[in-house]
């Protein structure tokens, strides 16, 4: 394993290269999330079908650079966010499983739920305001629009708008239902991989390597789409409000299932599915190969006591 900085960089390495092949399906599930926003069920037009038919209807409508649409904060945000998630996780598991049993080696399946919420939560919170702009730029459409829709130029150009018209506040709005859906992704993910990967190489025999990786980080996805995408959604409204619709996380919640129903909180489910099976297997076997390489770096150019201290 890398130092805490050098799984910090590998992260955010995985991360983009990840959400480079990803994003589009991003987009989409942004759009069917906010379709018929406190709209009862019958109410609601639907512009976008399903994954594929919203694929097609915005690359009809705004071409390649409509499913592209800020991709640039969320190349900022997964470095943030998988940064710290990959970087601390490690950290966080040995020095509670140290305190906890003294052997950092121990594996604990409670010490690994908490370790990776918690490293979840603190990129959350570091990324948060270009999730947050990000967002914004992928629900905006000129032409078929779902939500509150906000014109901005760039993320930067976002960014500045939101400070100067909602202050702070509007800043790091949404960051408490951004804490909350990661600590839900975050606390299945790298414990659920890291299990289906011991358990695959006890009973498949499967050998250290790409398809061990590959299955390993599939089994991760699909959990922890099934955990995350309920606040998920909750996040993208939260987002994509100027603090004119909802009070906070509840508030949130109580409204859409009362006026769209439970099942509202799955909008975008196969969408969300879509991207983050692959972003999951291309995040974490990319982040293998990529801790390799920085602890070979590390190896070569850092002293021994200064990666301890790392």
């Amino acid at each position: 394993m890398s130092t805490t900085t050098g799984a910090f960089i590998a992260g955010g390495i995985a991360a983009c290269g990840a959400v480079t092949v990803t994003h589009s399906f991003e987009t989409v599930k942004i759009r069917l999330q906010l379709q018929g926003e406190l709209q009862a069920k019958g109410e609601a037009a639907k512009k976008y079908k399903g994954v594929f038919h919203g694929v097609k209807v915005i690359l009809q409508n705004e071409g390649p650079r409509g499913l592209f649409r800020g991709i640039g904060s969320a190349y900022i945000y997964q470095v943030l966010l998988n940064g710290c998630r990959l970087g601390f996780y490690e950290p966080i598991r040995s020095n509670l499983t140290s305190a906890i049993y003294n052997d950092p080696k121990v594996q604990s399946l409670a010490a690994n739920v908490f370790a990776g919420a918690a490293s979840g939560v603190i990129g959350a919170a570091a990324g948060s305001p270009f999730f947050l702009v990000k967002t914004r730029l992928q629900s905006y459409s000129p032409f078929l629009p779902v939500g509150t829709q906000h014109n901005y130029k760039n993320s930067f150009d976002g960014l500045s708008q939101i400070y100067k018209g909602e202050g702070l506040k509007g800043v790091y709005r949404g960051v408490g239902a951004a804490m909350i859906r990661t600590s839900f992704g975050s606390s299945v993910q790298l414990p659920t991989y890291f299990f289906a990967k011991r358990r695959l190489t006890r009973h498949l025999d499967m050998q250290e390597g790409p398809s061990l990786h590959f299955a390993s980080s599939a089994v991760s996805g699909f959990v922890v789409c099934c955990f995350m995408h309920p606040p998920d959604t909750i996040m993208a409204r939260m987002y994509n409000q100027t603090g004119n619709l909802y009070q906070g996380v509840f508030d949130c919640l109580m409204k859409t299932i009362r006026t769209e129903g439970v099942l509202a909180m799955y909008k975008g489910f196969f969408a969300h599915l879509a991207r983050i099976l692959p972003h999951t297997i291309l995040t974490l076997s990319l982040a293998e190969q990529t801790n390799k390489l920085m602890r070979r770096v590390e190896d070569r150019i850092l002293p021994d006591s200064l990666r301890e201290k790392l």
